[in-house]
């Protein structure tokens, strides 16, 4: 981003439309975006918000990390998927426990051990470290635990009313229990049961795990029969004039049943081309840069909204959008969405690969512009 135009005050002024914000104002948000201060003149009509920040949503302080997460609760119109952010200390664990939902992350900073058990017995150990993902469907029990550099990563889930502070946890459920009960189902004696937690973990402070093989458990049913970890930033990108795109989906990752994602790395100037997804909504999570995402929702209405690190963005099924790079970095940001395909429409393709004529009388241009638009795909353009 532009310091020095960061540093002015901005104004709600327009080609001599508008006028000064004397104040009360909170000039840090209005700084942070410029196009809900002072919108494009091709923004229209009402939408709702399509942005919510992890800085804004509350923080649970616990004694191995920390956790916050944004759901429909905070960004109303995300109503299939939902996401936690959340940072685990070196040692500590996220404690035992399974989900309604099934689980999808990708690690931000750090490394991390990460075990799970399947319905058949069946399990599942690995370290993953930054770039890396995972996924666990719903029902299936698993734990987290950082490394000894401590980890950071963001968790989506495939509904957007989920909260992290309604799983099912196992030192919940055994404090709700007859320590009798407990006795006789494990077969452990009654009397020697009093250190058991009286209340849930959640998270906790633990020892760094020893290296990963001497960690491991070798179940008489085997091993779980897909990976449940996927190495993204191994994967070769898609190369563009403006960026590139790492798909993580079915495909790439086959363990993840019901969400994909696309890793955008846009360079200065980017552009993230006109495009929609035909298949479902699309959630965002942004990890570095600043940019602005210009959204069509169809009977003249559109709307522009800016990011930057740690924002989450949300855009409906089938809405026209674009994403550019405002700022003097790479932008890169996470598209996810609630199916195991990935799947987009680019406006120029679309057009490419129509008939040159009918695209021209409909834009009133020269027919050579269409014809010179590319048939292949091609995500990122300048």
């Amino acid at each position: 981003m532009d310091r020095t135009a960061y540093e002015r005050v901005p104004q709600p002024q327009r080609d001599g439309e508008g006028g000064t914000d004397t104040g009360p104002r909170n000039l840090e948000l209005d700084r942070q975006n410029p196009d809900l201060l002072t919108p494009p003149p091709t923004d229209s009509g009402t939408l709702p918000n399509m942005k919510f920040s992890f800085s804004m949503a509350h923080t649970r302080i616990e004694e191995g990390g920390w956790a916050r997460e944004v759901t429909r609760r905070e960004l109303p119109v995300a109503t299939t998927l939902a996401g936690v952010n959340m940072k685990l200390n070196a040692g500590a664990y996220r404690e035992l426990h399974w989900h309604k939902q099934a689980e999808w992350a990708y690690v931000l900073e750090g490394s991390c051990r990460i075990g799970a058990v399947d319905q058949e017995g069946r399990n599942f150990l690995d370290d993953v470290r930054r770039g890396d993902l995972w996924f666990f469907p719903k029902g299936v029990p698993h734990h987290i635990q950082a490394l000894d550099e401590g980890v950071e990563f963001l968790l989506v889930f495939d509904d957007g009313d989920f909260s992290e502070n309604s799983t099912f946890l196992v030192s919940d459920w055994f404090a709700h229990t007859p320590r009798s009960v407990l006795a006789k189902n494990f077969g452990w004696p009654s009397g020697r049961l009093g250190s058991l937690p009286e209340k849930e973990r959640y998270i906790f402070p633990g020892q760094v795990p020893p290296p990963l093989e001497s960690d491991r458990v070798v179940s008489p049913t085997g091993d779980v029969p897909r990976s449940f970890t996927h190495r993204m930033l191994a994967q070769e990108p898609l190369r563009f004039d403006g960026g590139r795109v790492r798909v993580a989906d079915n495909v790439t990752f086959a363990a993840a049943t019901t969400i994909c994602a696309a890793l955008v790395e846009l360079e200065p100037g980017g552009l993230r081309e006109m495009h929609w997804h035909p298949t479902n909504d699309e959630w965002q999570y942004y990890i570095s840069g600043f940019g602005r995402m210009g959204v069509f929702a169809a009977s003249g209405m559109a709307r522009t909204f800016d990011f930057q690190a740690g924002d989450v963005g949300y855009v409906p099924f089938a809405f026209g959008h674009y994403i550019e790079n405002l700022g003097d970095e790479p932008l890169v940001f996470l598209e996810m969405f609630r199916d195991p395909y990935f799947a987009d429409v680019s406006a120029a393709q679309w057009l490419a690969n129509t008939p040159a004529q009918v695209g021209a009388d409909t834009l009133n241009l020269p027919r050579e512009w269409i014809e010179a638009l590319p048939k292949d795909k091609h995500s990122l353009v300048r």
